[in-house]
């Protein structure tokens, strides 16, 4: 970023403000995302800061020339294993199944792949390399074939999530074991019996904890700072808490990373999203009932830091505001787009004021409606260029208008040649003043899920 390209700010969990975010090397910006464990479906709560964090690094490949994004697949945990023993498979059979499983969900909302998508198995070593130094260097330590980081001699733990050790002792699931030093240390190495997946080790056949994972996988791919690491505010503590906790410690005092940045929680009609509520929706159902992209709008219809609650009213507002978005750009669709194809400067504005996907928002619909206004073919092809390289920015209006009115995504119970059919059978019967066929007809057409809007220049039809 040079001194005169737009300044981006970020809320920094770290810091509790809305830095300036300047990469150490704007050559090389790297970001890494805490991504799925691989076991079940992923819910809506999960889609929220893939979709998120997309917008994040499409808005930084716009800004600098070279973005390393990386989001990890967490394919060893204990809740894996008892998937992959309940049904009787191996472990990886669970979790490529579940990893492609997510992929292909997140990329029906428009998320694209990561640059960089390592697995937690493939970083065994790494994770090996980085527990002996923090036992040579006095953070960690063996105890009963557990390697366990020693909170007590990072002292600046808590910093992150604003916690004192007797907070984290009152408050925290922390487990009590003959083996601790304290209750607070958490486990970066673990025992696995004959019947659980292991690995060779200094301190015998064992697996991973969850926490030195992500920090392994990021010195592989990343280095040992990096500019921006995210996830889910429910991964601040005590996940990044001990991320940044044995990461530091590992690298000498290094900073760890440089801006951390949470999303907030999705909840369901108010209510917090759990199973033992029965109210967890599933991104692999959701797609079946409404187009990838509405699910997309309808999470950046919030602004990413705030709380989300997600309704069914939402995704069918978001569905009705694609509809007014895709529509402005039929109208327009004789025009030729401007070659520049410039993002408008509020627009943009909005996006560095960390990610305000909803004044966004504003500004497209502020371009829509441009674009049933206008009248001048120059202005025409420059709200039609606006609209769509604005929309590529945060992942909406990537598709064909007449792609979107057939679908959006969903496929109708319904063929287009037997829409198109029925279309001209009702141009005969109101041609004929056969208006109670014509209404019969509009009527079928919208109990199978299709609308008709005449308009001056004719009829059109669109999934509803």
């Amino acid at each position: 970023m040079t001194p005169t390209s737009p300044k981006l700010y970020l809320y920094n969990t770290l810091t509790r403000s809305k830095d300036l975010f300047e990469p150490q090397d704007p050559d090389r910006v790297t970001m890494y995302v805490c991504g799925p464990t691989v076991y079940n479906y992923a819910h809506i709560g999960n889609a929220r800061p893939a979709v998120v964090f997309d917008v994040l690094s499409r808005l930084l490949r716009h800004l600098f020339p070279k973005v390393v994004y990386a989001r990890n697949i967490t394919d060893i945990e204990d809740k894996i294993i008892a998937a992959a023993k309940e049904q009787g498979v191996p472990i990886s059979e669970v979790t490529d199944k579940y990893a492609d499983i997510y992929r292909k969900d997140m990329g029906t909302l428009g998320v694209k792949l990561p640059d960089i998508e390592p697995k937690a198995t493939d970083a065994i070593p790494d994770m090996i390399s980085m527990m002996e130094r923090l036992i040579a260097s006095g953070h960690a330590y063996a105890a009963e074939g557990h390697v366990l980081f020693d909170v007590g001699s990072f002292k600046d733990y808590g910093a992150l999530s604003r916690r004192d050790l007797d907070d984290m002792i009152a408050g925290a699931r922390v487990e009590v074991a003959p083996y601790k030093k304290a209750p607070t240390d958490f486990v970066l190495w673990k025992p696995s019996s004959d019947e659980q997946p292991g690995w060779e080790s200094p301190w015998g056949r064992g697996r991973p904890g969850w926490h030195i994972e992500c920090s392994a996988m990021i010195e592989k791919h990343l280095g040992e700072t990096i500019d921006i690491h995210a996830g889910g505010i429910d991964l601040q503590f005590p996940h990044h808490e001990n991320e940044i906790a044995q990461s530091t410690c590992a690298h000498g005092g290094k900073l760890f990373s440089r801006f951390w940045l949470h999303n907030g929680f999705v909840n369901i009609e108010k209510e917090k999203m759990s199973k033992s509520i029965g109210n967890v929706l599933l991104v692999h159902e959701l797609i079946e009932q409404a187009p990838g992209e509405a699910i997309r709008l309808a999470l950046l219809n919030g602004h990413y830091r705030q709380p989300l609650d997600w309704t069914g009213e939402g995704l069918q507002q978001a569905r009705r505001m694609l509809d007014r978005l895709y529509g402005a750009l039929r109208a327009l669709g004789d025009v030729e787009d401007e070659a520049s194809g410039a993002v408008p400067e509020d627009f943009m504005a909005a996006l560095l004021d960390d990610l305000n996907t909803p004044k966004a928002l504003a500004v497209l619909f502020d371009l829509a409606k441009q674009a049933n206004t206008a009248t001048d073919g120059a202005e025409k092809a420059r709200i039609k260029a606006a609209l769509r390289a604005s929309g590529a920015l945060i992942g909406l209006l990537e598709q064909d208008p007449e792609v979107w009115f057939a679908g959006g995504g969903v496929t109708p119970h319904i063929e287009a040649d037997e829409i198109e059919g029925l279309i001209a059978a009702r141009a005969e019967a109101r041609k004929n003043k056969d208006f109670k066929e014509s209404d019969r007809i509009r009527d079928e057409l919208a109990d199978r899920g299709i609308v008709i809007e005449d308009g001056a220049k004719g009829t059109t039809w669109r999934v509803g």
